[in-house]
């Protein structure tokens, strides 16, 4: 990591790039999309959301815990928004971008007002190449359990 006072530089467009990147996988996520927001991960990708659980591991696996973590919502007129801001990029050896991003989950119901829950850091390792932006690693961090 550069020392705390340096703000990494990365390439023209890079940002940009991801912002709408994260547009498009958040709505993914909140339409219900959880094919379409799998396939925003690498084919190995690794998506650790929920602490103190394993991290699912490749699309399917992603899938998967998404299917199963949604469920919890059945029946329960809910709407969620997940909202990312304040993206730090950090360029690696390897090519690729750490993200470290400020995330809150907006949950409305019907006739109710919206609640923030809950509010995260979110820790993403990013492959940005050609016309394309994917996620490696997703591992996010609730505020709550510090």
């Amino acid at each position: 990591m550069p020392e705390s006072n340096v703000v990494p530089a990365v390439p023209d467009g890079v940002l940009v790039r991801v912002q709408h990147f994260y547009a498009h996988q958040m709505q993914a996520l909140d339409a219900g999309r959880f094919e379409d927001y799998a396939a925003t991960f690498t084919k190995d990708g690794i998506f650790q959301h929920t602490p103190n659980a394993d991290p699912a591991v490749g699309r399917d696996g992603i899938v998967a815990e998404l299917h199963a973590f949604h469920r919890r919502f059945d029946g329960d007129p809910v709407r969620r928004r997940h909202w990312f801001d304040h993206i730090a990029l950090t360029p690696q050896d390897d090519g690729s971008f750490h993200a470290t991003v400020y995330a809150l989950v907006v949950t409305v119901r019907p006739g109710g007002k919206p609640e923030i829950a809950p509010s995260c850091l979110v820790h993403d390792v990013l492959v940005v190449e050609d016309d394309s932006v994917l996620t490696r690693s997703r591992r996010v961090e609730h505020d709550q359990m510090f």
